[in-house]
């Protein structure tokens, strides 16, 4: 939702080439070819606003973003081709300027130079790559994931009927097996939450589960919310949290 929100609101703001005047003024450059570029179609398959939405959530998820510049005769810009960023090793070359790797689909491997590519960058420690806010803070992603993880695993094996069946005397590893099945079968589940258990020859269910309100999930888990929406700088409100 961050990331949308930030992609989706930089595509739809203009992006206009214009042209000084002698009067120190301005006026659209609508003649140049990179006009249509930046303002239109980038290249035959996008809309520019497309293109700026997918090259900005790949510096956002990735910390980077590629697109191969296609120039005309004249050395002006046709085309804006975007490239995935998976897909694209970044090296430095001996002359001390940069080489993108592009693999393809097949394996195959054609280099570009750095005048052939426009390379947007987030935040970057040596000016070569950028580090998306996801790789810099992957803790708080991780703990994100363990929680819904979590309260997945929680209703899917059923928040009600969970904890120890006591048995009088010893089981062998089919019985234990059989009884395992047949319990999971019956009560665990989103499905089976709420069933009573049907007890015999002795046996005791004693319940040692903690609902989700005692283990504070949901609160872990708006505040997981608030801290992702810290890394992309964007307000908890934009991506539907209302809490607040």
């Amino acid at each position: 939702a961050c990331v949308s929100a930030v992609a989706e609101t930089i595509a739809s703001l203009p992006l206009i080439l214009y042209r000084r005047t002698a009067d120190d003024g301005r006026d659209r450059a609508r003649d140049h070819p990179l006009y249509k570029v930046l303002h239109e179609t980038p290249n035959p398959q996008q809309t520019a606003l497309e293109f700026r939405e997918l090259m900005q959530a790949s510096v956002l998820l990735r910390g980077n973003a590629f697109a191969e510049i296609v120039r005309g005769y004249d050395g002006q810009v046709r085309e804006l081709l975007p490239l995935h960023a998976d897909r694209v090793q970044v090296l430095k070359l001996d002359t001390g300027r940069l080489g993108y790797d592009v693999h393809d689909d097949q394996g195959r491997r054609r280099r570009l130079v750095q005048e052939e590519v426009l390379h947007l960058r987030h935040r970057s420690a040596d000016g070569v790559l950028g580090v998306s806010p996801i790789a810099a803070a992957r803790e708080v992603i991780e703990l994100a994931i363990a929680e819904r993880e979590h309260g997945n695993a929680t209703f899917r094996n059923g928040t009600k009927a969970t904890g120890i069946l006591k048995f009088p005397g010893k089981l062998n590893a089919e019985q234990r097996q059989t009884i395992a099945n047949s319990w999971s079968s019956q009560y665990a589940g989103s499905t089976n939450a709420g069933k009573t258990p049907i007890l015999e020859e002795g046996v005791d269910y004693t319940p040692v589960s903690m609902t989700l309100e005692d283990a504070e999930w949901i609160q872990a888990r708006q505040f997981s919310v608030e801290e992702v929406c810290r890394l992309f700088r964007v307000p908890p409100t934009v991506v539907g949290d209302l809490r607040h």
